[in-house]
């Protein structure tokens, strides 16, 4: 009887793997809506532009269906940097590709760190700071990623360590302006 058994549950898996064979809608599913490939040349740069800044979006809800999260490239012109900000409950990473990038935050952006070519950065929720490049004469070329697509970015009323240049870096989430009010 225990061999019957055995024989009969040899049977499930074979119905399981009949049934994934004949799947083509699902096969043709994963080719359009599968892994992207975004090609340098081909990110959409028809984001809000601030003077001495270009950015870029890359990954987004709008080119992919990215959900979770939101990425791009953003370059910073010499001497360019924004005022205090945070950005609410929004994790962000910044990975720098060429250039000097110079960070500060704290509640009286008291404390400061450095990040080169091949350096990430990573800022936490409600952390206030400021993004500053570093070089005054090479541009400052970053890659940014956020946990969210959502734009979140709360101004703060603090007196910068490094006063903001008349060119600011005004993030991809930030509407254009931000950062002067």
């Amino acid at each position: 009887m225990s061999g019957h058994d055995h024989d009969h549950s040899h049977d499930h898996p074979h119905d399981h793997s009949h049934d994934h064979s004949h799947e083509p809608a699902s096969a043709d599913k994963w080719k359009h809506d599968g892994v992207r490939v975004i090609p340098a040349d081909k990110l959409d740069t028809n984001v809000p532009s601030t003077k001495g800044m270009d950015r870029a979006a890359a990954i987004n809800f709008a080119r992919v269906g990215a959900q979770k999260l939101w990425a791009g490239t953003v370059s910073i012109q010499p001497d360019a940097k924004t005022g205090a900000h945070h950005h609410g409950h929004l994790e962000s990473v910044i990975y720098v590709v060429k250039g000097k990038a110079r960070m500060r935050w704290g509640d009286r952006l008291q404390f400061t760190a450095e990040a080169g070519p091949g350096d990430f950065i990573f800022v936490p929720p409600y952390v206030p700071h400021q993004e500053i490049n570093a070089s005054p004469d090479e541009v400052l070329e970053c890659v940014l990623v956020r946990s969210d697509g959502q734009a979140v970015a709360i101004n703060l009323d603090i007196e910068p360590v490094e006063k903001p240049s008349t060119v600011l870096w005004i993030d991809p989430t930030h509407p254009d302006g931000a950062t002067t009010k």
